[in-house]
This record gives C-alpha cells, sequence and structure tokens, in this order.
C-alpha cells in the first residue's frame, strides 16, 4: 500500500512540475512596452487577452486535476500515459497563445488554439473517465453522469469555436473563454473522498 500511495504522489507532483513549468514559459512570452505611458499597454490587448485565458486554462486544468487525483487510486500504466499525453498537449498552450497573441486574434491561430483546446479536453475526458470508473462508490453515478455532460458541453464549446474562428476569429475566441466557464469548478468537488 505505501508504494501506490509514493506512485500516485510522484504523478501529482509530477504533473504540479509540468503545469509550473508551462505557465513560467507563458509568462516568459509577456514583454513591457519600451514607452513609459499607460497608452502604451493598450496595443497589447491580445497578449494580455491570450495570456489571461490560457492562464484561465492550466488554473481550471489544474485544479480539475488535483481533485480527480483524490480518487485515482494506484496508478495504472494506461493512466499514467494519457496523464503525459494531457501534459504534452498542455505544453502547447505557450506557443498558441504566442501566436494568437502576435497575430492579434487572427483567423488561423486563433482555429489552431481553439483546436488545441479541443485536444487538451478530449485527452482529459480520458483521463477523467479512466480516473472515475475506478473511483466506484466514492463517486456517484449522478456525479459522474453530470461531470460527462459538462465534460462533452465543454468539448462541444471549444469545438464550435475553432469552427467560427474561421469566419469570426475574436468571436471564436470568446466562445473559446465561455467554454471554459463550465469548469471553474471540479467536476466532482461534492464527490466522498
Amino acid at each position: 500500500m505505501p508504494d501506490e500511495k509514493i506512485t500516485a504522489d510522484r504523478l501529482i507532483a509530477f504533473s504540479d512540475g509540468v503545469f509550473a513549468v508551462i505557465v513560467t514559459i507563458m509568462v516568459l512570452e509577456l514583454k513591457a512596452p519600451e514607452e513609459p505611458f499607460f497608452a502604451a499597454l493598450w496595443p497589447l490587448w491580445p497578449t494580455a487577452a491570450s495570456y489571461a485565458v490560457s492562464y484561465l486554462f492550466i488554473a481550471i486544468i489544474w485544479i480539475n486535476h488535483h481533485h480527480l487525483m483524490r480518487f485515482a487510486g494506484p496508478p495504472t500504466l494506461g493512466l499514467i500515459w494519457i496523464n503525459f499525453i494531457h501534459l504534452f498537449l498542455v505544453s502547447l498552450l505557450p506557443f498558441a497563445t504566442a501566436w494568437v497573441a502576435r497575430t492579434r486574434l487572427a483567423s488561423s491561430p486563433v482555429i489552431f488554439y481553439g483546436c488545441l483546446f479541443v485536444a487538451i479536453d478530449v485527452a482529459y475526458n480520458v483521463f477523467e473517465h479512466r480516473v472515475l470508473s475506478r473511483a466506484d462508490a466514492r463517486v456517484p453515478a449522478q456525479m459522474r453522469r453530470m461531470a460527462r455532460r459538462r465534460s462533452l458541453s465543454v468539448l462541444a464549446g471549444f469545438s464550435a469555436a475553432a469552427l467560427v474562428a474561421a469566419v469570426a476569429p475574436r468571436l471564436g475566441f470568446t466562445l473559446i473563454w465561455l467554454a471554459l466557464i463550465l469548469h471553474l469548478r471540479p467536476d466532482i468537488s461534492g464527490a466522498r473522498a
């Protein structure tokens, strides 16, 4: 039993470290303006907006990951691999964020950004399903259904945002942000640990 706890703790610690590195890389992309006036900040709004949305997404992912891991038990090899895939996809956020910012929310970067959110969410859904399927009585069936419905709704929102971004990138970007609101609270926060 102690070895199983250490393995789960190592998975959590590794994931936390990756999330911290990703946030650090994103913040290094933020460049201050050369001019000493507040007006010099206005042209940076795409950078601020994309950074804020990406940071919120990482915070949501970390919070939900943290809550899910309470129910994971000893991680299986499959769970470890889907966690690595999920973290890999999240690690692409700094690139996508910078591209959206530099192009001032142009269509192709926002489509890529939306598709990345879709890919991350698909990996998260697989991760969530694996954890919750092993949680048994600790997570009631109704809570699992609610989590599943919400996850599919968010996935649909990200998908719609990527499609809309082809013709209206700023609206697509806004839809990404709106879809994130559904994940502000962990899926299984009311479940018995």
